[in-house]
């Protein structure tokens, strides 16, 4: 069942996502900002976390769960270093998914050419 959950959670954010992007003149860049803070606020209120217990990568996958992520990894190192905490935390807790993305751009760009479009 948790295969369901996954899917059904997963699919409903891309496909809020998808009818973001069809519906608003609201840009990609624009959406996943949204996406990245709406998982932050909801993380840091204690909601995401029920709903990641319900669907798994589901609803760690997509980008709201990157925002929750950030949020648990404040929330952590506040409670370990106070203030300070609350500017380190969140890149604590990315830092690995954070890496990964500038590796895998950096080898793209190492095997592969840009070019205009025409």
């Amino acid at each position: 069942m948790i295969y369901f959950y996954a899917f059904a959670v997963g699919g409903l954010l891309c496909a809020a996502g998808q009818l973001l992007i069809d519906l608003t003149k609201l840009t990609p860049a624009r959406i996943l900002s949204a996406y990245v803070v709406a998982g932050v606020v909801l993380g840091g209120l204690g909601i995401y976390g029920k709903l990641k217990d319900i669907a798994g990568c589901g609803a760690t996958v997509p980008l709201t769960g990157f925002g929750a992520l950030m949020a648990e990894g404040v929330k952590k190192e506040v409670e370990e270093k106070g203030f300070l905490g609350i500017f380190t935390g969140g890149l604590t807790a990315g830092a690995g998914g954070i890496a990964a993305a500038m590796l895998f751009s950096f080898l793209a760009a190492m095997f592969f050419r840009s070019s205009a479009k025409e």
